[in-house]
């Protein structure tokens, strides 16, 4: 995903998504240009409209709880696909809340609508108190957002592009502070070209974090980093939980999920399946070992919930994943009850219930799938 911002001129110049909204507003006072920000899409085009300058709008009551963001049965459609179903939850302010499900089930289309950059077809959101859609202009002033790509001039310093984007706002940090707490104070006169993925992707998230927001989105943070740099994003997102921010995470890695959320909606096909802490919703496989097994010969998930122990059995990508009470008792009776068939067991992994395990149980296959 990448935004562009462009003059009537064939001149046009990439920028970061996570500041897009608002950039056409600052940009058009100040040079006395008209510019229109565009987000690409496949082969369309959708213009951003130019947010407002007359005073925001308070939202009408919508009877919606105390949470600082809140969405009720929400739907989002494309032409015949209807992306979001009915998606509900609420997010305290200071928690960790993460929408955890693989590509293509809505997660994106969710968030999109929550910063006011899609509008909906039907539900109710709030965010901050506002209406992402009549309040965008104030909404701006309250969030920040690193979306699922950034992109900076190669020639742009460091702390350039952080100046840069606190000017957009009335209420800014410190960008020098900012480079410090994430790292990047040695790097502050370093071009964007010569960061490293981890290193820009940290500078994204200073930038979300440069009109010190009350909500922060961050969409797929870590999809396409390597291991190493995966582990430096989870660094700075649990800073940011111990600081109390509020921040709606997006991704579709378990391990993501369990480590950093105080709570998760698990997401797939446009409708939430799950929502809970992380230990609720594994503790909704009462207290079993997870028990997956590759065999040579297939066998009928009906026998294998038969073994001693089992609860449930599933056959997964070629594999059988058991959930046992007693794990030693079912290894025995599964070598037993292979033997008799003359079958043979090709592997075995045994592991304590994870956040997919609760998605298999809903939808029959793996998260990544």
């Amino acid at each position: 995903m990448s935004w562009t911002v462009s003059s009537h001129s064939r001149r046009s110049t990439s920028f970061p998504v996570i500041f897009a909204p608002s950039l056409a507003y600052k940009l058009t006072n100040p040079l006395g240009r008209s510019l229109r920000v565009y987000k690409e899409t496949g082969h369309l085009r959708y213009a951003i409209r130019s947010l407002s300058r007359t005073g925001p709008t308070r939202p009408e009551s919508t009877n919606m709880a105390n949470s600082i963001l809140q969405v009720e049965n929400l739907v989002k459609r494309y032409g015949d696909v209807e992306a979001v179903r009915g998606v509900s939850f609420g997010i305290e302010e200071g928690e960790v809340f993460g929408l955890l499900g693989p590509n293509g089930a809505g997660k994106t289309s969710t968030v999109e609508i929550l910063e006011g950059l899609r509008t909906l077809d039907s539900g109710r959101v709030s965010v901050c108190g506002l209406d992402p859609q009549r309040d965008s202009e104030a909404l701006k002033q309250e969030i920040g957002a690193a979306l699922q790509a950034t992109s900076l001039p190669d020639k742009m310093r460091v702390i350039e592009a952080i100046r840069l984007f606190a000017s957009f706002y009335k209420r800014q940090r410190d960008p020098q502070e900012l480079l410090k707490r994430f790292g990047l104070d040695e790097k502050k006169n370093s071009f964007y070209g010569q960061l490293s993925g981890g290193q820009k992707q940290r500078l994204a998230l200073a930038m979300a974090l440069v009109n010190d927001p009350q909500v922060c989105f961050l969409d797929e943070p870590t999809a396409g980093l390597d291991p190493q740099v995966r582990r430096e994003i989870y660094d700075v997102i649990e800073e940011l939980r111990r600081d109390k921010k509020t921040v709606l995470l997006t991704t579709h890695y378990i391990e993501e999920a369990e480590r950093l959320c105080d709570r998760v909606a698990i997401i797939d096909h446009g409708r939430v399946i799950a929502l809970g802490t992380p230990r609720e919703l594994k503790a909704r496989s009462g207290g079993t070992t997870r028990i997956e097994v590759r065999l040579s010969k297939p066998e009928s998930n009906g026998t294998l919930k038969t073994l001693e122990g089992v609860v449930d059995a599933r056959e997964v990508d070629g594999a059988y994943v058991l959930h046992s009470q007693r794990p030693p008792q079912t290894i025995v009776s599964l070598v037993k009850h292979l033997e008799v068939g003359g079958n043979e067991l090709v592997s075995l992994e045994i592991a304590t219930p994870s956040l997919e395990d609760v998605f298999i149980e809903f939808t029959g296959r793996r998260l990544r799938d």
